[in-house]
């Protein structure tokens, strides 16, 4: 997995006033610029301490992203992109909740899921996840890729926190409504049912399930992405995905040696590498084998997102290799 680590944010600090030159560590816009002068993110930020009614944590996609960025020039927002098939992410996307609860509304935790928005992660030029980048003033700064000790991220984010005082956002928002519930969308059928099936460990039993959906509603690409994120997961389980990928390099390996190694790329978020392993399996074998690698690869599509840019992308190169 790429990682930039995590960023020293009063270093940066410190440094507000300099030239700003970028470095490895970012993201997108360099953390000078995305501090700023104090007085240009106190501008628009309101009065000092002020009161924010805002819900500490909410899911972004690119419809709602601009809302998070006029929010942070009151109260600073941390964004972490994750996705359900890496477990770093889902850990590191728990403490982050765990911590904004601790924090009693001083920053706003934004969960961006990279399958659902993959337009947000280009457009913050996160090149794996658990990506953590932090807004002030809507402008981004980077904090952290990839998982780190809870200690660590607790001091991170005291960091961050003094450089949002020093910038003037030092808004708090306000405690949710307690007669305000959250609606959450009904679960279906065949969704209870996928569900409790994985509860038991039972991957083929949740698969047959899919499997009679897509059979009644054939054109539902949903049904699709949902059934083949099952069968990575049964694929993946109780394996090691570094181990998986020490194989898929090893002189000699077979196709599925090629195609486990893009199964574990992918569960570890890299899905630019993940994509390319797929295609060299298809490209380097023939017959039987290569169909085996292309339908996998089209499995993969699947998965990740068909909105994806870096499907799209596999997409023309899997058609120049096939015709």
């Amino acid at each position: 997995m790429s990682m930039f680590g995590a960023v020293d944010l009063s270093t940066l600090a410190s440094r507000q006033d300099a030239p700003t030159t970028g470095g490895p560590a970012s993201p997108g816009a360099s953390a000078n610029r995305a501090a700023g002068p104090a007085g240009a993110a106190a501008g628009s930020a309101g009065p000092a301490g002020s009161t924010v009614a805002a819900p500490l944590v909410v899911d972004v996609d690119a419809a709602s992203l601009r809302g998070v960025a006029e929010l942070s020039m009151q109260v600073p927002v941390v964004i972490i992109l994750h996705t359900a098939r890496s477990q770093a992410s889902a850990e590191l996307a728990g403490q982050l909740e765990a911590l904004a609860q601790e924090h009693g509304g001083r920053f706003q935790l934004a969960r961006v899921d990279i399958d659902a928005a993959p337009e947000v992660a280009q457009a913050l030029q996160a090149t794996s996840v658990p990506t953590v980048v932090a807004l002030i003033g809507g402008q981004p700064v980077p904090m952290l890729q990839g998982a780190i000790p809870v200690d660590q991220l607790r001091g991170l984010l005291d960091q961050l926190l003094e450089l949002a005082a020093r910038n003037g956002v030092t808004g708090r928002l306000a405690p949710p409504d307690a007669n305000t519930e959250p609606v959450e969308p009904e679960e279906t059928e065949v969704e209870r049912q996928a569900r409790e099936a994985m509860e038991r460990g039972d991957y083929a039993a949740a698969e047959k399930v899919y499997d009679h959906a897509i059979a009644q509603s054939p054109g539902d690409a949903e049904l699709k992405a949902a059934r083949d994120q099952i069968r990575l997961l049964k694929r993946m389980d109780g394996k090691d995905p570094h181990a998986l990928l020490a194989a898929a390099d090893a002189p000699g390996a077979s196709v599925e040696d090629q195609l486990a190694g893009a199964d574990a790329a992918v569960t570890l978020g890299d899905i630019s590498v993940a994509l390319g392993r797929g295609l060299e399996a298809v490209r380097s074998h023939t017959g039987q084998e290569r169909e085996d690698a292309r339908l996998r690869l089209l499995e993969l599509f699947d998965v990740i997102g068909s909105s994806s840019p870096e499907v799209a992308r596999a997409r023309r190169q899997l058609a120049a290799l096939l015709f």
